[in-house]
């Protein structure tokens, strides 16, 4: 196929759903995809009621704004309170509520926050403000760090001394084995993540199948990549197999990108990293390397120790494990909406609660 419409023809769409159904088990099955923008895929094409009613769809932790954690959010509150900083942030984070706080209320309170599309613009930022220091908050997977890798080495490059980045970057390969160990949740295959498989590669999650013996298949993001994702993942269920395979060829090699993983790995490193739902995972994290600790906000600022707090009304957590679904929290749709967001799975459009708000029906709600 050579055209975007291909990957939304209807026809298609039908014949591998009916694929699906013709070699579906008896047994019911759950498959996660953990990536943000399946989850808003799946919604918005109605996916799920493509399905035969004994699979269910799962959204996982693959939304970036909605994993990072309050404490991470306090520590952006208080350099944004810091005399002379400039925190830039990409316009997800703004409303995104911490323990006490938002990016958007410390902005009315006076702190200047400014909103940045790409990393370059921050950068950009300090160079023409050589007087104050301005903070980047570098989230995301491995899509984004690698673009944030390469600004911190133009601003060596460039010697631009008062930019840093404070660095809450994840990688997910770990997240999705967490999930498997914890056992809470029946993940019986993966749809993985197309945009962070094209820098880490489909090798990157072949652990996952090897030894938890769980189906993994790397997806894009039109409504017939998702459906024939689904049904390889079937497949290799009802064939009683477990591999990795590549669904989203046009996008993604086997080994990823290498120039993007070498900077990466020049600028970063591993690091235990606390999830918003998860917990603390060993190895999820990058932070970075010491040879650039110049440009390291959180070895730059005097930050202090605070004790991570969270709504406890809010089922963001549960959602993004699997173990309830956005209906199931009892502020969805009431207190809790788009325009009032009390958790960051309603903030972010690749959340599941933004998702099913705009997309459900009422009724189902």
């Amino acid at each position: 196929m050579k055209f975007i419409d291909e990957f939304r023809n209807p026809e298609i769409a039908a014949k591998i759903s009916s694929e699906i159904r013709r070699i579906m088990p008896e047994k019911r099955l759950s498959i996660m995809e953990v990536c943000g923008g399946h989850t808003v895929a799946i919604f918005r094409y109605g996916i799920a009621d493509l399905l035969p009613e004994n699979l269910r769809l799962i959204s996982g932790p693959g939304c970036p704004v909605c994993v990072t954690p309050n404490d991470f959010i306090d520590v952006a509150h208080f350099i944004s309170r810091q005399k002379g900083t400039i925190v830039a942030t990409f316009g997800d984070m703004m409303r995104v509520p911490g323990s006490e706080s938002s990016l958007q209320r410390e902005k009315s309170s006076g702190a200047d926050v400014r909103i940045c599309y790409s990393p370059s613009e921050a950068l950009e930022l300090a160079e023409s403000n050589p007087t104050k220091r301005v903070v980047f908050l570098g989230i995301g997977f491995e899509t984004t760090a690698p673009l944030i890798a390469s600004v911190i080495l133009s601003a060596e490059r460039k010697k631009v001394r008062n930019f840093s980045v404070l660095s809450g970057h994840k990688t997910m390969p770990f997240a999705m084995k967490a999930l498997l160990d914890s056992r809470e949740t029946a993940i019986d295959g993966f749809i993985c993540p197309g945009h962070v498989s094209a820098i880490t590669g489909s090798e990157m999650f072949r652990f996952l199948s090897r030894d938890y013996h769980v189906p993994c298949v790397v997806s894009g993001f039109e409504p017939v990549d998702i459906l024939e994702s689904i049904y390889l993942i079937v497949r290799q269920i009802t064939d009683g197999d477990s591999r990795v395979e590549l669904q989203y060829k046009r996008a993604v090699r086997p080994e990823g990108n290498l120039r993007a993983l070498e900077m990466i790995e020049r600028v970063f490193e591993p690091c235990d990293s606390i999830w918003r739902g998860l917990g603390s995972i060993a190895n999820s994290g990058l932070r970075i390397r010491s040879e650039y600790s110049g440009f390291d906000a959180a070895k730059i600022f005097d930050i202090p120790l605070t004790e991570i707090t969270e709504n406890p009304a809010c089922s963001c957590g549960e959602i993004m494990r699997g173990v309830k679904t956005p209906p199931d929290c009892t502020l969805f749709g009431k207190i809790c909406t788009p325009e009032n967001p009390v958790g960051a799975c309603m903030v972010s459009s690749e959340g599941a609660c933004a998702a099913w708000f705009k997309y459900k029906k009422v009724d189902e709600i």
